[in-house]
């Protein structure tokens, strides 16, 4: 071991023992968990490899290959379609790497495609790539073909690359559209890769379903069938997820040779400070002064936060601890999305060199990018799934030697279930990735970029699903045209430029920064720009805050001027939501539930200024923004009139027992959907009227605030909402109705065990927010339904 290695273990054990020192003071420390280093499992090089590239990989160092590269090979060689599922740094690259090249060496013509999410990725694939090709005397052409590859490169591309590396927002917009120009590569196409799979859940998911739809029709039209490879991070569903994905069948591949180092888990809770409140120090805080524990001993950390906001204040804090009092800078830096594509690439080289010892990142770290290997990962709050948990652990450490990675809880009753049923973490299958391919905004959209390609037969089938609807719609819009048992594209419209993968709508906001010059400094999506970026908001980009100045919607343009002020914004909005149609409704033994398509309408009305450091509210503004409307799938509880009756409390009480438990509802139910908080939304109606209930923080002079009086009458039956937050939805809620009452189950334990007096954010939200005995009517309600 050199002295190198040893000197930062020893700062680890350092670290670490000092932690557990306080954890112990405090009663901080939730669980402590140690991962024991794991031996690999090789096997020789298969037989059939070519001999040349077998010696190209023992030339870098690769002697053997891990169990589950050599399945991988068995498996293709046997023309089947794999699913590769191992942990973060185990070797996924090899298992596609070594047949696509073995391809290409014995039939020069094959080509292949290789799909990343980002553009990082891609071009750490090539690296990679470039590396094993320098090594071999035949001619191996790759090529990353993204937005940023020039001009006249791409015309060499076209003609001469073997292996087209590439995203799928390029495949949809630069490739299937131009097809003509890529007859070589459809026509001789053997292999398609999807690294990353996990991340495709969602409506990128779907997207990404519907993109290679128009790639394996167009493969088809050239004479080609190829196989997929697909690699993804542990989730429950990898093989329903793949096959849904490909629409092929796919076979499993997850027994784990790779070898790995020693880890130390620790679930950190942060202290009460209020027991009547239940408030605990605060979590961003409590991040803060661990990451910096570890940055002083000199250990190379990251810090993933669960939103780009917390990782702008994160920055700021950790750089006022560290560079002010040290001459160099840039040893702590942020990374996010949002940031120019120059300075991520910047930020990602002086990680693996070494140069930077702390990064806050989101989740765009997440993914397989090199950043070389760091000793510490410290996760600001549950990133909301088990699966996602496990590849920001496995940041830190991938190679070998000591390491370690600290979560540390938020007071959501999601991040207090886990870090206090560490159990449930250790020993629970990660969640299901979801996709709906069949969102009828999302298909409709991919119908229109396929007959743009080639045109549709009659009675011809898009993947599983006949279209013959969708084609008589696109005719009446005067999108395609019938002739002779044929749809052609007739519009002079480009149909893949107005689709955006990351949405369903595809407006996004540029940020402009007119505080010296006019220049762009970032993008936001167009929901996001409601809650963010609305005018007197302050915006927050690699630290520096922005004072927004206008929003202009006709343009899609924030205009902001760089400001200092200690505080920053929180929106308010008002959703109402009705009703259309009940898919299906089941009753429980008190209640009932259903699932079905409703009409959200959503307005931001206002918002908060939240100062930095105490988090205290230090004043509030009223804002009239445009409504954002949609139809979307959603679940809902049904509590009947008679029950709320029953309860001995007020009107008032009874409404902030309904505000809390709608909360701890919509904190809980990621627990069983891989999404994201923000990809669900929550709504409180009435089953009589059909009327929505505006929450408690409404400012006083909205009308709606009028409107609602509640009436403590026999009529009064509420609804609870819980609904997909994408136009259309896309099948994560409808997941919710199949659980019956396990999701109350949940939800009473959570709130049953939480130790505060009235409730707090670990269980039905903040006493100011929810309001008096909102915990009590709460736990009353859940008690009487099961």
């Amino acid at each position: 071991m050199s002295k190198d290695v040893k000197a930062r273990e020893a700062n680890l054990d350092k670290a670490l023992e000092e932690l557990q020192k306080q954890g112990v003071n405090e009663h901080t420390l939730r669980a402590v968990e140690h991962i024991p280093a794991r031996a690999g499992r090789y096997r020789e090089y298969p037989e059939d490899v070519s001999p040349v590239l077998e010696k190209a990989y023992k030339d870098k160092g690769i002697e053997r290959i891990y169990t589950h590269q050599y399945r991988s090979w068995e498996l293709l060689r046997d023309k089947k379609n794999i699913v590769v599922v191992t942990p973060t740094a185990s070797g996924k690259t090899l298992c596609y790497n070594l047949p696509v090249l073995d391809a290409i060496i014995k039939d020069p013509s094959a080509r292949s495609i290789y799909l990343f999410p980002t553009k990082a990725l891609s071009q750490d694939q090539q690296a990679e790539l470039d590396s094993t090709i320098q090594k071999l005397p035949n001619e191996i052409r790759i090529f990353t073909y993204d937005g940023d590859t020039p001009q006249d490169a791409r015309k060499a591309i076209r003609a001469r690359g073997h292996i087209v590396i590439t995203n799928p927002d390029m495949l949809h917009t630069g490739i299937l559209p131009h097809h003509t120009k890529w007859i070589k590569l459809f026509e001789n196409l053997k292999y398609v890769v999807i690294d990353e799979l996990h991340n495709y859940r969602g409506i990128f998911g779907s997207h990404l379903a519907n993109i290679l739809r128009r790639l394996k029709r167009i493969a088809q039209f050239y004479g080609a069938s190829p196989q997929f490879i697909l690699c993804t991070a542990t989730i429950a569903n990898p093989v329903e997820m793949a096959e849904k994905t490909v629409e092929e069948p796919v076979a499993l591949v997850d027994d784990n040779g790779a070898p790995s180092g020693e880890k130390t888990f620790i679930f950190y809770n942060p202290p009460v400070v209020n027991k009547f409140l239940g408030i605990r120090r605060s979590y961003i805080k409590e991040s803060r002064r661990l990451a910096a524990l570890f940055i002083q001993n000199f250990l190379q950390t990251i810090v993933f936060a669960r939103s780009r906001l917390i990782t702008e204040v994160l920055v700021t804090y950790l750089k006022e601890d560290f560079e002010k009092n040290v001459p160099q800078e840039g040893l702590i830096r942020g990374y996010r999305g949002g940031y120019l594509p120059l300075k991520r690439r910047e930020i990602e080289k002086k990680l693996r060199e070494g140069k930077i010892l702390g990064v806050v990142s989101t989740n765009a770290l997440e993914l397989g990018i090199d950043i070389g290997s760091l000793d510490v990962a410290v996760l600001v709050g549950y990133p909301g799934t088990i699966a996602s948990t496990w590849q920001r652990v496995g940041r830190a450490g991938r190679k070998t030697g000591k390491a370690a990675a600290v979560l540390v809880a938020s007071s959501s009753p999601l991040d207090q279930f886990m870090v206090n049923h560490p159990d449930y973490f250790f020993s629970k299958s990660p969640e299901k990735a979801l996709i709906n391919p069949d969102n009828l905004s999302i298909l409709v959209s991919h119908v229109e970029c396929a007959a743009f390609e080639l045109p549709f037969v009659d009675d011809e089938k898009f993947g599983n699903i006949a279209i013959s609807d969708i084609l008589d719609f696109l005719e009446d819009e005067k999108l395609v045209h019938h002739s002779q048992d044929k749809w052609y594209w007739t519009s002079d419209a480009y149909p893949a430029d107005g689709v955006n993968l990351r949405s369903i709508s595809s407006d996004n906001f540029i940020v402009v920064d007119t505080t010296d010059k006019h220049q762009a400094i970032a993008e936001v999506d167009f929901s996001s720009a409601l809650t963010t970026l609305h005018p007197k908001a302050i915006y927050i980009c690699e630290g520096e805050q922005y004072f927004v100045e206008s929003l202009d919607f006709e343009q899609r343009r924030a205009y902001v001027k760089k400001t200092d002020i200690d505080y920053f914004t929180d929106a308010i909005d008002y959703t109402k939501i009705k009703i259309l149609t009940e898919f299906d409704k089941r009753n429980l033994k008190y209640c009932s539930i259903s699932h079905g398509e409703v009409h959200v309408a959503t307005q931001v009305v206002g918002f908060k200024k939240i100062k930095f450091h105490t988090m205290e509210n230090v004043g509030a503004g009223d804002l009239s923004l445009p409504q954002n409307e949609m139809h979307t799938v959603s679940y809902w509880l049904t509590i009947p009139a008679t029950l709320l009756q029953e309860l001995d409390y007020t009107s008032e009480q009874k409404i902030n027992g309904l505000f809390g438990l709608a909360y701890c509802l919509h904190h809980v139910s990621p627990l069983f959907m891989m999404c994201d908080l923000h990809d669900i939304g929550v709504s409180l109606g009435d089953n009589a009227t059909g009327k929505s209930i505006p929450p408690r923080d409404l400012p006083q002079r909205i009308p709606e605030r009028e409107d609602f009086v509640f009436h403590a009458d026999e009529a009064f039956e509420p609804n609870i909402f819980i609904y997909d937050n994408f136009p259309g939805g896309i099948g994560l809620t409808p997941s919710l109705f199949s659980l019956e009452a396990e999701l109350l189950l949940q939800c009473l334990k959570t709130i049953r065990e939480c130790p505060c007096q009235s409730g707090c954010p670990s269980c039905v939200g903040p006493t100011k927010a929810s309001g008096q005995l909102a915990k009590d009517v709460a736990l009353d309600i859940l008690t009487n339904l099961l």
